[in-house]
C-alpha cells in the first residue's frame, strides 16, 4: 500500500484506461470515517497538464466500511466528480493486485459497487442500475428523459453523474467542443451534464465521442460508455449487449437486471510523489 504521506511531499499513481487518464491518490490508513486529502485547490494543480501532473479525473482511494474500499473522484477544474468509471476499473485492478483477490468491493457517491477480473486480463465494473427518473439525473424540471426538448433529440441518463446522449448519423462529424460545451451548461442541467455523441456502425455495434462535464474532451468516458448502452437500448437501436469504440479504444457493456457492466484494460503507468513545495502552493 502506498503511504498517504512521503516525507517531502504525498505519492500518487498514474493511471488510464483507454487513453482516459488518472491521478489516483491511496489515502487508505486514515480511518473509514476520515476525509480524503484532496482538496479543490489540489485538483486545479494537479489537473494543470503544463504545471501539474495532468489528468481527466483524480481518484482518491479510503477506507471504508462494509467494502473493500471507498473512492472520491475529482475534476481537473476542480469539481466533484460523481462517477467515473474507467478510474473505477484501474483501481480496482490495482486493489485486486493488491489483495491477491479477483474480485473486489467498492464505495463510490453512487454507493456500493463491484469488480471482478476477467479471465482475457479486462477488467469489469458493475457500474449499477441507470437512474432514469428526471430528479435523479437531475434535470431542472419534468420532462421525457429520453426525448429531451433540446435541438438534436438527446435522451438523459444518470449514471452517478449526469448524461445527455445523442443519436448523430456520423459521430466522427460532429463539432465536439463547440456542441458539448454548450451542452454541458444548459439550464436543463443544473449540476451541468457529460455529452456523448453517437453513431450506430453495425448491430450493437456504436460509435461514441465524448465532451466530459469539467474535464472537455476525453479519449473515454465509462460512465459516459455506460448511458449511451442505456441510451441505445431505449431508443430501440441495440440490444442490451453492445460493443462501443471510443477515441481511445473499445469497451464492451451489459445491461443486466443488478447494473450496467463495463469491460475493459487498464494501465498503470507509473509511480511518483508531489513535492512539498507543489503542495504548499497548490493550498
Amino acid at each position: 500500500m502506498m503511504e498517504t504521506r512521503a516525507p517531502d511531499g504525498l505519492p500518487f499513481m498514474k493511471m488510464h484506461g483507454l487513453g482516459n487518464d488518472f491521478v489516483v491518490i491511496d489515502s487508505r490508513g486514515r480511518g473509514a470515517a476520515a476525509a480524503g486529502v484532496t482538496t479543490p485547490g489540489l485538483a486545479r494543480a494537479l489537473g494543470d497538464r503544463n504545471r501539474g501532473v495532468g489528468f481527466d479525473q483524480l481518484a482518491e482511494i479510503r477506507d471504508a466500511e462494509g467494502a473493500d474500499f471507498a473512492l472520491d473522484f475529482w475534476n481537473s477544474d476542480g469539481s466533484r466528480a460523481g462517477a467515473c468509471g474507467n478510474a473505477t476499473r484501474c483501481v480496482a485492478d490495482y486493489m485486486m493486485r493488491q489483495l491477491g483477490r479477483e474480485a473486489v468491493t467498492l464505495v463510490t457517491a453512487r454507493g456500493g459497487l463491484s469488480a471482478v477480473r476477467r479471465g482475457d486480463g479486462l477488467v469489469s465494473v458493475n457500474m449499477g442500475p441507470p437512474q432514469l427518473d428526471w430528479r435523479e439525473v437531475p434535470l431542472a424540471r419534468e420532462v421525457d428523459v429520453e426525448h429531451l426538448p433540446m435541438d438534436g433529440d438527446p435522451v438523459a441518463v444518470g449514471m452517478g453523474n449526469p448524461h445527455a446522449v445523442f443519436f448523430v448519423p456520423d459521430a466522427e462529424a460532429v463539432d465536439v467542443a463547440g456542441w458539448g460545451a454548450r451542452v454541458e451548461h444548459d439550464p436543463l442541467f443544473p449540476a451541468r451534464t457529460n455529452v456523448e455523441f453517437v453513431s450506430l456502425t453495425g448491430p450493437d455495434h456504436l460509435r461514441m465521442r465524448v465532451w466530459e462535464r469539467g474535464a472537455g474532451i476525453t479519449l473515454a468516458c465509462g460512465s459516459g460508455a455506460c448511458a449511451t448502452a442505456v441510451a441505445a437500448h431505449l431508443r430501440g437501436l441495440t440490444g442490451r449487449r453492445v460493443v462501443i469504440d471510443v477515441d481511445g479504444g473499445r469497451l464492451e457493456l451489459d445491461w443486466r437486471a443488478d447494473g450496467v457492466w463495463m469491460t475493459g484494460p487498464v494501465a498503470h503507468v507509473f509511480d511518483a510523489v508531489l513535492t512539498a513545495d507543489f503542495l504548499a502552493a497548490a493550498g
